[in-house]
């Protein structure tokens, strides 16, 4: 017997697995120092922790798309959240830093499996003119989930001790499987061939990239970072070329891109998301070394654009579904603009801190007008059918951002501090490249007598998201409104939908 299934009852149970990933993104970020204490870690050892992580997690991420149109979104979810609750449970038990770094290598993996079945259960269970406050639900669980990891990271090490940022994975993890065991339909899937030799090529390149941009600053930029970029590059070019002439399925369905819409979709998610990661690190590094708060403290500033992240995008998500595509996401993008500039402005030894607090409420409401809408427009042409390999691109984009505001944003401090603090310019730069969790380990309180010219350093330093944010606001503006669907083709289209949403009971 065959149910139909409540798609908002699915969507749910993903969330709580899905949202477990976002959060561990920044979650360890306050945890470091305790951390390297603990294990008798160097600052470079710990720096991988978060790396590892990351590394494991963006470089696969084109496979795992496809592995969800080939054996079903749900039964690579499950495989995935199993996997990154067992690299929990491990991370939590490490006895030295070695197996640290191991296992959340293991859990960035299980991430990368997990990651793009929940938008390609999204794009098959929910019709595509009723899919704007699905994606908006999703859009607030990343980001609310990164901007809470700070806070979660903070309380879990006051209360509990550094090993329980991961050891609350599993009772969660557990919680989710069970959900999404019960409540995600077992979809349709694609008989299909996989291309080992893209597979090879796209995990390859993706590593070269991403290691070289997150380790750039730890290595000063050197002959062998640069290299290393140049070969990622290449080696992803060469699998473009691959997928494009090659015989047989391709890794990389380049056909997805003919839609306007999909191409802009995923620069401008690559935009946001690296622009959400460069705001953070001189924000931490302000409030921290400069005003004196602590890492919880200092997170809980940025707690009103996380709340207002999760009240607005379900609102904007629900709403885009009939309004143009460009309309909210071009003014969120511009809004989110307009407050990094306050940030700068606000980055001052005599600043109101409430103020801050205000501003990262406005960020909130911008932040809720981006992420839901952007992943209504990628996905509202997309066929059903190729929904795993045009998810898998999209959030492999979505890493890439935040890898590359990671580093950026780190130079740029480098530079900055160059200029304004010579003498200490050298050792306070290297925040981006190892993430956030390297940003947050390096911060201590600055003396008094520094801080006009590290505060100058930082605002200068804050203002480097909105170069992404007028990207993203750009690509917006050549974004093509949605056809009109006639009422007999809408009628067969939600049918067709109805019957993806079953599953045996």
């Amino acid at each position: 017997m065959t149910v139909q299934r409540n798609p908002w009852s699915a969507l749910g149970a993903l969330l709580v697995g899905f949202s477990l990933i976002s959060l561990d993104m920044t979650v360890v970020a306050v945890g470091n120092p305790v951390i390297m204490e603990g294990l008798k870690a160097s600052v470079s050892e710990v720096i991988w922790v978060t790396s590892a992580y990351l590394l494991a997690y963006a470089a696969p991420l084109l496979f795992t798309g496809r592995l969800g149109d080939r054996f079903g979104p749900k039964n690579v979810y499950l495989v995935g959240l199993s996997v990154f609750t067992l690299a929990s449970l491990w991370c939590g038990v490490s006895g030295n830093i070695e197996t640290l770094i191991t296992a959340r290598a293991v859990q960035g993996f299980g991430a990368a499996l997990m990651t793009p079945q929940t938008m390609a259960v999204i794009t098959k269970i929910f019709p595509a003119d009723k899919r704007g406050a699905a994606m908006g639900t999703w859009g607030a669980a990343v980001g609310v989930s990164v901007l809470l990891g700070p806070i979660v990271g903070g309380f879990l090490m006051d209360t509990a001790g550094w090993e329980w940022i991961f050891l609350i994975n599993v009772p969660i993890g557990v919680i989710g499987f069970a959900l999404a065991w019960k409540l995600v339909p077992a979809l349709e899937t694609q008989h299909q061939k996989f291309d080992p030799v893209g597979i090879v090529l796209s995990c390859a390149g993706m590593f070269l990239l991403v290691y070289s941009l997150q380790e750039g600053n730890n290595e000063d930029w050197s002959a062998t970072i640069w290299l290393m970029m140049a070969a990622g590059v290449g080696v992803l070019a060469l699998f473009v070329v691959t997928q494009a002439f090659g015989k047989g399925e391709p890794l990389l369905l380049l056909s997805l891109f003919r839609d306007r819409n999909f191409a802009l979709a995923n620069v401008g998610i690559a935009a946001m998301s690296a622009a959400v990661t460069a705001m953070t690190v001189p924000s931490y590094f302000f409030l921290q070394g400069v005003r004196g708060l602590s890492s919880t403290e200092s997170a809980l500033i940025f707690a009103p654009l996380a709340v207002m992240t999760a009240i607005c995008s379900p609102v904007v998500g629900k709403m885009s579904d009939k309004a143009h595509p460009r309309t909210f996401t071009t003014i969120g993008f511009v809004l989110f603009a307009l407050t990094i500039v306050s940030y700068s402005m606000l980055t001052d030894p005599d600043s109101s801190l409430w103020l801050f607090s205000t501003t990262a409420a406005v960020t909130g409401v911008a932040n809720g007008m981006v992420w839901g809408p952007l992943g209504v427009i990628a996905t509202r042409n997309l066929p059903v059918h190729q929904s795993g390999a045009g998810s898998g691109i999209y959030n492999t984009n979505r890493q890439m951002g935040a890898v590359l505001g990671s580093a950026a944003v780190g130079a740029l401090f480098a530079n900055r501090l160059e200029a304004h603090l010579p003498a200490v310019g050298g050792s306070g730069g290297g925040g981006g490249g190892g993430g956030e969790g390297h940003v947050e380990g390096g911060v201590t309180e600055i003396p008094a007598a520094l801080h006009e010219q590290y505060s100058s350093a930082l605002s200068e330093t804050t203002l480097l998201p909105a170069v992404f944010l007028v990207l993203g606001a750009l690509t917006c503006l050549m974004f093509l409104r949605f056809p009109p669907r006639e009422p007999q083709e809408q009628e067969e289209a939600d049918g067709a939908v109805a019957q993806k949403v079953d599953g045996a009971v």
